[in-house]
């Protein structure tokens, strides 16, 4: 009895140094799956890397014994490549939280993997609202924008301001799906009509047959449920179909700085469309981007995909220190972040609500004429803002399990 009662003592002992050593573990690895060569790669890509390693150095956690070591790779667009490289990370290279993660189709598929293996997925690419409604998950947090938030800004505004007929031009997969849906549900409960729409694949370079229904439709809105270079292509071709000059205007569902940018202000000029950031819009955004950019080959300014990865990554390290080291645990870790307010230069003030969405406002904006910018890169001027607790999906509408009804 006697012996057995200090062999129970020593294993308790035991089980305290081995909590106490996993609370100050403090080791992290982060890994940025993201489009390094494909037709998203301007907006994330080899930017959403460098965000995180400016995450990493503004932390100040090297100075504090803090191990962080940071990898990427291309996930091409494609699911099951994604998912590959997901279970390889979490597996053999012990990554712990993934960052970026753009295309809908890829982070959905990603999304169940960090659910089945307890990892963390900040997800700051992909669009689709799905991610904290249908398949939200205690593993995942959407950070920077998503299909209902877009279609809630941007369908809303165009609707108001007379554009009562649509007609979509929608990229054949998850994220353009659910742009559509979320868009059409905004312009018919507005009041408007939906006349059509067509799908085409993604990566397209010729829009002409897409086009031609868009404008066979005569609707006064041509939606384009699409992104990246797919966004770009279609609204070049758009101004040599002259569908602009015929008095159809285009909205841009989903664009980046990085597309207006490879436009050109002649032809992106007059584009209505909804971010959640931009880089001229306080002290905190321009001094940010202005160290990106130094440190980005092509001197760009960052996308708010990067922008989210150096957020969302800032927010991490700062639950991880009020957690004492790293749990290596993504559901505790998640949990502690959604416990504590997000504040940081880019996005301001936030929250991250028990759906896994993270709160901040989401913002109108139009392309300048060329004559209205004063230098490279001065693109927006803002329309109109909206609040951060009316931008994305109320939880009254949720179907996400989280959500205690």
């Amino acid at each position: 009895m006697k012996q057995h009662f200090s062999a129970l003592l020593l294993g308790m002992a035991l089980g305290f140094v081995a909590s106490g050593a996993s609370a100050q573990d403090k080791t992290v690895k982060i890994g940025v799956l993201t489009d390094n060569s494909g037709l998203y790669s301007d907006l994330g890509g080899a930017g959403s890397t460098l965000a995180a390693q400016m995450a990493i150095e503004d932390s100040g956690l090297a100075a504090k014994g803090w191990k962080i070591d940071l990898i990427s790779a291309d996930h091409q667009n494609k699911p099951d490549i994604a998912t590959t490289i997901a279970r390889q990370w979490i597996d053999v290279e012990k990554v712990d939280i993934f960052m970026d993660v753009l295309n809908s189709g890829v982070a959905l598929a990603v999304n169940n993997v960090v659910k089945e293996k307890n990892s963390i997925l900040i997800d700051t690419g992909a669009a689709t609202s799905d991610l904290t409604n249908a398949q939200c998950s205690p593993n995942t947090i959407h950070w920077v924008y998503d299909t209902y938030m877009l279609a809630n800004s941007t369908g809303q505004a165009l609707v108001k301001a007379g554009g009562d007929s649509w007609f979509f031009l929608t990229a054949d997969y998850a994220f353009g799906a659910a742009l559509e849906r979320d868009t059409a549900a905004v312009v018919q409960k507005a009041g408007g009509k939906v006349l059509g729409s067509v799908k085409h694949p993604l990566n397209s370079s010729d829009f002409s047959s897409f086009l031609l229904q868009a404008q066979a439709s005569k609707a006064k809105i041509v939606g384009l449920a699409n992104a990246g270079g797919d966004t770009t292509n279609s609204i070049k071709q758009a101004a040599e179909f002259g569908i602009v000059a015929g008095g159809q205007k285009l909205a841009g569902l989903l664009l980046f700085i990085t597309d207006v940018h490879s436009l050109g202000l002649n032809v992106a000029q007059g584009l209505n469309f909804t971010e959640t950031f931009y880089w001229d819009l306080n002290d905190g955004t321009r001094a940010f981007s202005k160290r990106f950019s130094e440190r980005m080959k092509n001197k760009a300014m960052p996308s708010m995909v990067q922008a989210g990865v150096y957020s969302g990554l800032v927010h991490y390290f700062k639950a991880l220190e009020a957690m004492g080291g790293n749990p290596h645990d993504g559901a505790k870790a998640v949990e502690k972040m959604k416990s504590m307010p997000t504040d940081d230069p880019l996005f301001g003030q936030g929250s991250i609500r028990v759906d896994g969405r993270k709160i901040h406002p989401a913002y109108l904006f139009e392309v300048k004429k060329p004559s209205e910018s004063k230098g490279p890169w001065d693109y927006y001027k803002l329309v109109g803002t909206v609040p951060a607790d009316q931008a994305f999906r109320p939880l009254s509408e949720s179907v996400c399990p989280l959500v205690k009804k």
